[in-house]
């Protein structure tokens, strides 16, 4: 009778100490240790947030639902305002842009839409490990869409970066699933620059407003100059075709793949979604034997697994909230580019929509950003010229690049390198030689190849051409009408 006694205290007390450290993680914690961002880097983030809202207008010049102050855009700069109907379920409805004042052309893509049977296609077309690229895994139907969408916008965008002196930067942001487009968009555009006329790869840059899982974590890290996410405190979303369910309490979970969120991160189950859909009216459930689960598992051997799908890029997170603490307070902005404990454990919160909501990441986002506008105007009149701290900030975030795919390196991650940087390294001596053959030769012209896959294979194996010339989706190559 002692023994049994004994072990129901060793199972009581081992148990309240799981559940406590659960119930007493918050989001914040997982970048606590994370450097504050600065003005200068995070200065687009409202902006483009502001862009991406816009794509929700039917009539930009006479919009329904701006934000504060407006949407601050040029109606007449816009170039092409695209619908469900002109995307014909692709892609989500997107807006090309070109800020001349800023020298910016940019493609901004709407998040997922509740109501459309086609979003949900989108998200439900991946299977693990279904889908390699640039070698790693990304999320199969979010690369057919990005490759769907250069496919219909390259020549458009080529042709504005050539007529515009070929010195605008190309900025592709989305929120939600857009989000994910946006990232693997940028990706392919990496690896094949040639599609928009060999622009340099420090001129395409990608901001993923919640950002969906989509990559591995290889391609995580090594797109980190490129992709940048932003994640605002806690939340968990669960979409379903009909209900959306959202959860009033404060646990920690290890792991959901594809579209579960944590701290506004869209897919974050290890569970399919379909199982998910099933388990809807059990969820608290599902929750306790994923935990369970998941508490068993090493960090270690997850990090080993390459078929998992992580956020792209460096992470930006705005945290405004403390733990025990009611209320928001003065949001502060802290990045890093995360190898281990990258946002793996999920905080369920009750701010569940406003912290997804990409109106809620703009207003946060646009008072951090005035926070540090305010410390900047500060340090600037008793410190250092603000040249010369804008050029040991660059310096400072090519180092962490580098010590994160030294990291991932030596952390043994699959597919991880260090090749990034001879890539890097080979485009500013092209791009310098370059310049040389212009100057000796007006003829001479750099030849600038694609060092990933080849587009036209990339193309044929996600897509399959009618009779009229037209792509189609392979699985759709019977049945051409998309509902």
């Amino acid at each position: 009778m002692s023994v049994c006694c004994g072990v129901e205290c060793v199972v009581f007390l081992g148990c309240s100490r799981w559940a406590w450290k659960r119930c007493t993680h918050v989001g914040s914690d997982d970048s606590e240790t994370w450097p504050l961002a600065t003005y200068d880097e995070f200065e687009p983030v409202p902006r483009l947030c502001r862009l991406i809202l816009a794509v929700y207008e039917t009539d930009i010049r006479n919009p329904q639902f701006p934000p504060d102050g407006g949407y601050r855009l040029n109606p007449d700069w816009v170039l092409k305002h695209a619908d469900y109907e002109q995307t014909l379920g692709r892609s989500p409805p997107y807006l090309i842009y070109a800020d001349h004042d800023r020298k910016e052309i940019v493609m901004a893509i709407r998040g997922l839409n509740l109501v459309k049977d086609s979003d949900y296609k989108m998200l439900l077309d991946n299977r693990l490990g279904m889908q390699m690229f640039d070698g790693g895994y990304v999320h199969h139907g979010l690369l057919k869409s990005a490759v769907w969408l250069l496919n219909e916008e390259s020549e458009t965008l080529r042709k504005v970066w050539e007529e515009t002196g070929r010195e605008y930067q190309l900025i592709l942001a989305g929120h939600s699933l857009g989000s994910g487009v946006a990232a693997l968009m940028a990706v392919v555009l990496v690896n094949h620059r040639d599609r928009l006329g060999g622009i340099p790869r420090n001129k395409i840059q990608c901001y993923a407003m919640a950002p969906a899982r989509c990559m591995s974590l290889n391609l995580a890290v090594k797109y980190a100059d490129v992709i940048h996410s932003i994640v605002l405190q806690v939340r968990l979303s669960i979409f379903s075709p009909q209900i959306v369910v959202r959860l009033d309490c404060e646990i920690r979970i290890r792991e959901f793949r594809l579209f579960v969120s944590q701290d506004d991160f869209l897919p974050r189950t290890g569970t399919p979604l379909e199982d998910i859909f099933k388990s809807i009216f059990c969820l608290p459930c599902l929750i306790f034997l994923v935990c369970l689960r998941d508490t068993f598992i090493p960090e270690g051997r997850k990090l080993k697994d390459p078929r998992r799908l992580y956020a792209p890029g460096r992470m930006y997170h705005i945290v405004e909230r403390k733990f025990c603490r009611c209320g928001r307070f003065p949001p502060e902005v802290r990045t890093a580019i995360p190898v281990d404990e990258r946002f793996e454990h999920i905080v369920l919160s009750c701010n569940a929509t406003s912290d997804h909501g990409i109106i809620w990441i703009e207003k946060e986002a646009e008072k951090a950003l005035e926070i540090m506008r305010e410390n900047k105007s500060d340090s600037e009149t008793i410190t250092v010229p603000p040249k010369i701290q804008k050029l040991e900030r660059l310096l400072t975030i090519e180092k962490e690049h580098k010590d994160a795919l030294q990291k991932a390196v030596s952390l043994n991650i699959p597919h991880a390198s260090e090749q990034v940087e001879v890539e890097i390294e080979i485009e500013e001596m092209e791009k310098e030689a370059a310049e040389t053959n212009i100057a000796g030769s007006p003829k001479a012209k750099p030849e600038l190849s694609s060092r990933g896959t080849n587009w036209d294979e990339l193309v044929e194996k996600l897509f399959k051409r009618s009779e009229s010339g037209k792509l189609l989706l392979k699985k759709e190559s019977n049945s051409p009408q998309i509902q």
